[in-house]
């Protein structure tokens, strides 16, 4: 049922890069990639990315091999993962919402020489000063294209290995400026089969693809383990809360990977009594809580894995089933610890009460780091300073977080830096400031992270005026629509403002003291609440009822 498997497919051997990975799949019959639209056999998948891959060498140029792919999940964008790994180029996966100025900026810093887009996704860069020429773009969607793709078809063969950069995949730092990750085929590789040991990862999987692809989500968790096995991807263009149980019946899905926010929106769809009737077998992702684990599985009928990681490092904790739920599980071996980062000292176990509070917090919350990490991190693109942030001491450190307590177990909790993750995207808080002061009315601004009821963070901003009585919020969430770069999912969701923020000697906004007072405020405070282009309304003594009311319901109380 499965297929032929070519000679250099046997079941078992593991490959140290990505390259040899996609060879084994040459004269592999089981279905590979599948869309609502059509269906491709791991041999095809491998001859599809062949084409791309010679396509790619013949329009190289001197300097990086850098291909950046603004689409979709497409087939197209698995086609040139592939095509990639085999020729030894390096794919960059663009974020297409990121505001106009921050992608001009993103494709510019990590040498893009060749970007695959479509006709849409050149709309957004045709404005764009990228300093590439018309012949330097790849339409995936223009018959020429097509054209030139079937004429380069080969024979699969490698021109890469274990050390060649595979992926950059952008991340946002304290200060605004783009960070891009550096994944190798070996550490990718590695990463493909750690997965598959930890969650289970077999060639009988259907995995749906529902996270974009030029992120490390999709990529790391779901495309390299499905490579390693030989099991079947199902693409989605895009996650649909209203279309997932839907794609999973169609696909006969297995397993998908998620973040936070997303399993906030599928929950909230209308509950029908066979919603447990469908093919999951477990789901994979960061950052939800507790109780949408738990309402996810009562549901839906699947487990889902909770895991803490990065683009950058490496996998901190080890599943144990009698880790508690708001657990991230065991220190994945003994070289992770939580460290006071200015003693460089263990932090003490934390005591927690009935509730899981932790009683000791100034004694047992520290940074979470690898001892052993160092191994695993490969550093940012020509970005020494930020190298260096993550090294210190010979250790890897997160950047967040996390304290264990007395039974062995970790847990995150919270993250440092001025930066937020929004719907499992980093968003620099800077970049939003630096467009909300440009509001005539705005004296001054600061843009913080509160705690969202659900997972994650919240994007909140208390601004400054003349005379908030008199200021216009309609007009102000008209300005925000209106700015070209600002992402989508920087507008603030919540809005305080004030005559008089609080400031430090040298005249600083202290965004600390404004994001331990969240909403608990006298100043005037708007809400928006709901998806498209920013809509605020004041945010009443009821409104503030009804969302204590929706911390307890996923156990956040705490966070209220």
């Amino acid at each position: 049922m499965d297929g032929d498997l070519g000679m250099t497919g046997s079941a078992g051997a593991r490959r140290g890069d990505v390259a040899a990975m996609l060879l084994d799949r040459v004269g592999d019959r089981r279905v590979g990639l599948r869309t609502r639209e059509g269906e491709w056999s791991w041999d095809a998948v491998v001859r599809e990315s062949a084409a791309r891959g010679e396509l790619a060498r013949e329009l190289r140029r001197e300097g990086p091999f850098h291909v950046g792919v603004l689409l979709d999940n497409v087939p197209d964008f698995v086609f040139w993962l592939g095509g990639a790994a085999l020729v030894g180029a390096t794919v960059v996966g663009i974020n297409p919402t990121r505001g106009d100025a921050q992608l001009e900026a993103d494709i510019r810093y990590v040498d893009c020489q060749l970007i695959v887009t479509d006709t849409a996704g050149m709309g957004r860069l045709r404005g764009l000063d990228l300093g590439l020429e018309a012949d330097r773009f790849l339409l995936v969607d223009d018959p020429a294209y097509l054209e030139r793709v079937a004429a380069h078809r080969v024979e699969p063969v490698a021109y890469a290995g274990a050390e060649d950069l595979l992926l950059l995949l952008f991340t946002s730092g304290t200060t605004g400026t783009s960070k891009a990750v550096k994944c190798s085929q070996r550490r990718l590789a590695a990463i493909a089969y750690g997965a598959s040991d930890k969650f289970g990862h077999v060639r009988e999987d259907v995995d749906y693809c529902c996270m974009p692809l030029f992120h490390g989500n999709a990529i790391m968790a779901l495309w390299a383990p499905a490579l390693a096995n030989g099991a079947t991807v199902c693409l989605t263009p895009k996650f649909s809360a209203s279309g997932f149980l839907s794609d999973v019946r169609y696909f006969g899905a297995t397993f998908f990977t998620y973040v936070g926010k997303a399993l906030g929106y599928l929950l909230a769809t209308p509950e029908a009594p066979d919603d447990a009737d469908n093919t999951l077998v477990r789901g994979f992702g960061t950052e939800a809580s507790v109780a949408d684990q738990a309402e996810f599985r009562r549901r839906f009928g699947a487990p889902l894995f909770e895991g803490y990681g990065s683009s950058e490092g490496p996998a901190l904790a080890a599943l144990d089933p009698q880790a508690p739920p708001s657990a991230l599980g065991r220190p994945a071996h003994p070289g992770v610890a939580v460290v006071n980062p200015e003693t460089l000292e263990d932090c003490a176990r934390a005591v927690l009460d009935e509730y899981g509070r932790v009683l000791n917090p100034e004694e047992a919350v520290g940074e979470m780091i690898d001892k052993a990490g160092a191994l695993v991190f490969e550093g940012y693109y020509k970005n020494d300073v930020a190298d260096a942030e993550r090294l210190r001491n010979g250790w890897y450190w997160t950047g967040d977080l996390g304290y264990i307590d007395q039974a062995g177990f970790l847990y995150f909790a919270g993250r440092k830096g001025d930066w937020l993750r929004v719907d499992g995207e980093n968003i620099s808080t800077l970049a939003i400031e630096q467009v909300i002061r440009r509001h005539p009315a705005v004296i001054a601004a600061a843009v913080y992270g509160v705690p969202d009821p659900r997972s994650g963070d919240g994007v909140m901003a208390a601004i400054e005026v003349a005379d908030p009585a008199a200021f216009d919020v309609t007009e102000f969430a008209e300005f925000l629509s209106a700015q070209n770069d600002l992402g989508s999912k920087g507008a603030p969701r919540l809005l305080r403002v004030s005559a008089d923020l609080p400031v430090t000697g040298s005249n600083k906004v202290l965004k600390r003291e404004l994001q331990q007072q969240r909403w608990h405020t006298t100043d005037p405070v708007y809400r928006w609440f709901g998806r498209g282009k920013p809509e605020y309304d004041r945010f009443t003594d009821s409104d503030k009822s009804e969302l204590k009311a929706e911390f307890s319901t996923f156990g956040r109380d705490n966070l209220f």
